[in-house]
């Protein structure tokens, strides 16, 4: 069940960080950044719970955190241009 409830919050968040890309606003990005939080918080569960291997743990998250910080940053910056 934490399973399925990690693959929808990180579902969600590359949703949301792509919506934020694409329609900027202060609340997409801070819901973007909660989302990204509560999946890297129930990865680590799932990893100290079911005790898988770290090792591809780390680079899959470290591939989805990668990925998701530079939607975000490419987000934030259209926003600051949108502002000025």
């Amino acid at each position: 069940m934490i399973l399925l409830l990690h693959v929808l919050i990180a579902v969600s968040s590359m949703v949301s960080v792509t919506l934020a890309f694409f329609l900027p606003s202060r609340a997409k990005l801070k819901l973007s950044a909660a989302l990204i939080l509560m999946t890297l918080a129930s990865g680590t569960y799932l990893v100290l719970s079911t005790r898988s291997s770290l090792v591809g743990a780390c680079i899959s998250g470290l591939v989805y955190v990668c990925g998701v910080l530079i939607g975000m940053a490419a987000a934030y910056q259209k926003l600051v241009k949108q502002e000025d």
